[in-house]
């Protein structure tokens, strides 16, 4: 049985990897949604259901809450998606027309909250709408992954510029306060004249031209 759903897998499998990607981010989430789980749709499809054109990274994030997530991966496999746990200790994974799907409960290092959730915006991804991570929630998760070994703005950049007049960027500057990379990317953006650069006494001293 298990070589048949394979067979049906690989059939099914679109030859453009965009569509793939899409098709089981549809997938995925209609299941979900059918079965009644909270959920949000994160990182790069969730810019893309934002207006951001589609870049797609290597797989789909799901945002979920840890406690559904055993009831989630029950669903799924009973839908014959395949899941599995990995080592790390803040998500599952499952695959939908040959795709990675992650279904993260802790977005770098914060976990997935119902208050997360519910300020998701449902918006049409390829035709079928589901709740996505509001764009503020969406840029923060993506800073807050910033580190001295994942520092790459490239990917972070365009979606920032897209969504710029979405975002909360005070809010962000406040969470970002202390974390370097994530300052540094502001700082590029402020540079780049993407956002106005911070003004006030949050913006430290300034010296006088003697």
């Amino acid at each position: 049985m298990a070589g048949g759903l394979g067979h049906v897998e690989r059939a099914a499998h679109p030859p453009d990897r965009t569509q793939a990607i899409l098709e089981a981010t549809k997938h995925v989430a209609g299941l979900l949604k059918a079965a009644g789980h909270p959920f949000a749709l994160a990182g790069s499809v969730a810019a893309y259901a934002h207006g951001v054109p589609a870049s797609f990274q290597h797989d789909t994030d799901f945002a979920i809450t840890r406690e559904d997530s055993e009831a989630i991966t029950r669903d799924l496999e009973k839908a014959g998606i395949q899941v599995r746990v990995p080592p790390e200790d803040w998500l599952i994974k499952a695959r939908s027309h040959g795709e990675e799907i992650d279904l993260i409960f802790e977005l770098a290092r914060h976990p997935v909250t119902h208050e997360l959730l519910d300020r998701a915006q449902t918006l049409p991804v390829d035709s079928v709408r589901m709740p996505v991570l509001a764009p503020t929630d969406l840029v923060a998760s993506l800073l807050a992954a910033f580190s001295e070994h994942h520092c790459d703005f490239g990917p972070v950049l365009p979606i920032a510029r897209a969504l710029r007049e979405k975002i909360d960027w005070e809010l962000l500057r406040e969470e970002s306060e202390g974390a370097p990379m994530a300052e540094a990317f502001l700082f590029l953006l402020e540079r780049l004249n993407i956002i106005d650069a911070r003004s006030g006494p949050a913006a430290g001293p300034r010296e006088e031209a003697p």
